[in-house]
């Protein structure tokens, strides 16, 4: 079932939208702690990756992505200092929305707005960390789990039941 609302809507975001960021990030993601500062960067290193979700003008939710190297991960709560030059995969770092953007189909448009630029940018493929039990959304977007005992200690940092997932584009 789809839920209508007026004025729903995804726009680049821009450096005055970190208040809004940083307070639907600890709504969303409380135990997955990230400083401002720690958001704002992805921001500062590829802007074209970062969108906010507004419900009648208001923040709703938020999106970060970047460029990134594929089997690895970023560590939770630490500044990436550059995008990897060897870049291969299009990271998504964080998606959150507030309960009252379920149902009207804000996500799907992100992902495949996202999916899109990747394919635009040149990537073969797309990874990220599906948390709070987002598996099975991830997965209907085409991403699968990828066993890398090597991201054990990071995945840990966000949770047990994180997983690192993957998705190919060509």
């Amino acid at each position: 079932m789809m839920i209508q609302f007026r004025d729903v809507a995804w726009r680049a975001m821009s450096g005055y939208d970190f208040g809004a960021v940083f307070e639907i990030a600890n709504r969303v993601h409380p135990g997955f702690f990230e400083a401002e500062a720690v958001l704002a960067e992805k921001f500062e290193l590829y802007r074209n990756g970062c969108y906010l979700l507004e419900v009648s003008e208001k923040p709703a939710g938020y999106v970060l992505s970047h460029p990134w190297t594929r089997g690895s991960l970023p560590a939770l709560d630490t500044m990436l200092g550059a995008i990897p030059a060897d870049a291969d995969t299009y990271y998504i770092h964080d998606l959150a929305l507030l309960p009252l953007t379920r149902g009207v189909g804000a996500a799907r448009q992100i992902v495949a707005a996202l999916t899109k630029h990747a394919l635009a940018m040149g990537y073969p493929s797309m990874s990220l960390v599906a948390v709070n039990g987002s598996l099975g959304f991830w997965e209907k977007h085409g991403f699968a789990v990828e066993d890398r005992p090597e991201l054990a200690g990071k995945l840990a940092a966000y949770e047990q039941a994180a997983r690192y997932m993957f998705k190919p584009l060509r």
